[in-house]
């Protein structure tokens, strides 16, 4: 029996022994050959794998082919305590010299960081050697530190964010000087908001911009602490988008919050909210580019900035003219092109404009194919540009106060053209859209607040429809009640046909709602899946259906030559007179005036006009009220009809 305890006891050990460690796995995966490179000719790093315990963050050869530094710093990714993925703190201290810590954060999502990278849940490995509890995580990115340039044997190896922002120029960041605002924290007197411990988020405007020259004496201290966002670590890649948060200029007299977000072409932006402001901090929002991300420090992460936040001191033409230095990289960079590119004429109109708001479409906005078909048209294109221009202050908090009782109507430097917000939800859950020309567009950036105005940014261009009668129905919530009706009875189905040219009156919800004062019980049956075929005949009645759309421009017109306008509906025929008084239009019909609350929305198969009553006449009422029964009453009487026929013959 000994013999046999002792043959099994040496199996095991051979079995432990043939047992790889996380250095054969390492060396045998091909993924991970580049890490492992390194690992080798790094003897520290080889020592620690033999005979500690440790944790190693391991890039894929996929993050070194990204990865745009010289070197890649092994020991960076290496410290000597063994931690799962749910035992990482938030911070552990690397085993590169100075010990400079690696931070971790979660985001909602579940994903874990390390500094800027993610790691890949499913490859992580857990092995012993040699008694030693070692963990291998597999990241997406090369961790990158702070280093320091060659000839600066004294600056700290570890820095804080306060050392960085004193000795900037020697530290490998791409030679981007920080001097201005360096010397405004130091006038300030701000240098232990940098040096405070714990784990913060600095953002830190770089020389470039403080190109206009009144604006460092512009950074006061309360600026500078709306550059900090404390007792909070935010790398880029970790980042939630347009999440605020709340910065150290958050007190009860300023409030001001900080959020990042990234563009689709994957450039990072940050940006300040000033919620509550006061004299020398004006209220709105100031949009920031990073251009050097993600520096890693004893207290934090540091963000190199392009301008900034908090201090608006450039009117909307020069927010503009801004992307013109920017060309590559501006969030609005394509619609100052459009306006530079049809002659540069609307620019000169906004700055004649002593206040202005402007809709200004984003980069990916003008990537529509249905935008190039009018873009070589400059006099469709300067329509098209003023419909996206308001002579007011318009920021949200305004938008929000017109919006209150009905949906906003806000006259734009085109003629006779009007936009429509709406605005839904509070605080960060706030949805604004708006629609001009029958596009609706959602408001992904509002409030950059400038000296004379504010930009909202978009993600349509107005004026250019890129959906059908349809479409715009169903996605316009001035016309829910009307694409509700249209649904049960099955009209809405045609409306999506391209081959027809559609002019369709749309009654707007709260027209629906004056009926059902007018006509309580009518306007309930209406909505009735047991009243279809009287909602569809009303709704038919609205709904022209001809090889043209018409204006009401053209329906003016040929009211003023004819007296009257016959337009062909699916069953009959519409009759209408159209008059504007006033700079806005009247319908009459059967001795009514309905006013066209919304002209001129145009769609890729026709036109709608929303009108602020439905075309219903008396005889609709009784018949669709009390005349028609519905399949379930019309089946009771017939069965009663017959019972009483049988009793008739069995007497």
């Amino acid at each position: 029996m000994l013999n046999a305890a002792a043959l099994l006891l040496a199996l095991l050990c051979a079995a432990n022994a043939a047992e790889p460690d996380l250095a054969d796995k390492l060396r045998n995966d091909s993924e991970l050959s580049q890490f492992y490179s390194l690992l080798e000719s790094d003897p520290i790093a080889n020592s620690t794998l033999s005979l500690r315990s440790c944790t190693i963050f391991v890039p894929t050869n996929e993050a070194f082919q990204r990865y745009k530094s010289k070197t890649a710093h092994v020991l960076y990714h290496i410290t000597t305590e063994a931690y799962n993925q749910k035992s990482l703190p938030n911070t552990v201290s690397s085993d590169m010299a100075g010990n400079p810590p690696l931070y971790i954060t979660r985001n909602t999502n579940g994903d874990i960081f390390v500094n800027n990278a993610r790691i890949i849940p499913s490859l992580s490995e857990e092995r012993n050697s040699n008694g030693k509890r070692q963990i291998m995580h597999i990241i997406d990115e090369v961790l990158e530190p702070l280093t320091v340039k060659a000839g600066h044997s004294d600056t700290p190896k570890n820095p804080s964010a306060y050392n960085f922002l004193k000795n900037a120029e020697e530290f490998n960041v791409d030679n981007i000087g920080v001097r201005t605002y360096r010397n405004q924290v130091s006038l300030e007197k701000k240098e232990s908001m940098f040096e405070a411990a714990g784990q913060h988020t600095f953002l830190v405007p770089v020389d470039e911009g403080f190109k206009l020259s009144a604006r460092s004496s512009l950074v006061d201290a309360k600026v500078i602490d709306g550059h900090v966002i404390p007792n909070t670590v935010i790398f880029t890649a970790a980042a939630q988008h347009d999440d605020p948060k709340t910065s150290a200029a958050y007190e009860d007299l300023l409030k001001v919050t900080v959020s990042f977000f990234k563009q689709k072409n994957g450039k990072m932006y940050v940006k300040s909210n000033t919620i509550v402001g006061d004299a020398k901090h004006r209220n709105g929002v100031v949009l920031a580019e990073i251009v050097k991300a993600n520096i890693p420090v004893s207290n934090g992460v540091i963000h190199l900035i392009h301008r900034p936040l908090m201090i608006i001191d450039t009117t909307v033409t020069q927010f503009l003219q801004s992307f013109k230095e920017n060309a590559d990289n501006g969030p609005l960079r394509k619609f100052y092109e459009v306006i530079m590119d049809n002659g540069g004429a609307v620019l000169d109109d906004i700055n004649n404009l002593s206040e202005v708001t402007i809709l200004a479409p984003s980069n990916e906005a003008w990537n529509s194919s249905n935008i190039n078909n009018v873009l070589r048209d400059r006099n469709k294109m300067r329509q098209i540009l003023n419909m996206h221009i308001i002579k007011d202050r318009l920021n949200v908090d305004k938008i929000r106060q017109k919006n209150a009782n009905l949906i906003a109507q806000v006259p734009t430097v085109n003629n006779n053209t009007f936009l429509y917000f709406n605005v839904r939800g509070e605080g960060s859950d706030t949805l604004i859209t708006v629609e001009g020309g029958g596009v609706n567009a959602t408001v992904i950036q509002a409030d950059v607040a400038q000296t004379n105005g504010f930009v909202h940014i978009i993600d349509h261009v107005l004026g250019v429809p890129y959906t059908t009668v349809l479409g715009k129905l169903e996605s316009d919530p001035m016309m829910s009640d009307t694409y509700k009706m249209g649904k049960f009875s099955h009209f809405n189905d045609q409306l999506n046909n391209t081959q027809r040219r559609f002019t369709y009156f749309v009654p707007r919800d709260k027209g629906w709602q004056k009926t059902e004062l007018d006509y309580p019980s009518a306007h309930k049956k209406l909505f009735m899946q047991d009243f279809a075929y009287h909602s569809k005949s009303i709704l038919e009645r609205h709904l022209a259906i001809s090889d043209k759309e018409y204006t009401m421009k053209d329906l003016v017109k040929l009211s003023h030559e004819s007296g009257s306008v016959v337009l062909p509906t699916f069953r009959d025929s519409l009759s209408i007179r159209v008059e504007e008084e006033a700079g806005r239009y009247v319908i009459i019909w059967n001795y009514k005036k309905i006013n066209v609350y919304r002209p001129d929305v145009e769609c890729t198969n026709g036109i709608i006009h929303v009108i602020d009553y439905p075309l219903l006449e008396e005889k609709d009422v009784v018949v669709a009220g009390g005349s028609y029964l519905p399949e379930s009453s019309i089946c009771i009487i017939l069965a009663n009809l017959i019972m009483i026929t049988v009793a008739k013959f069995l007497n």
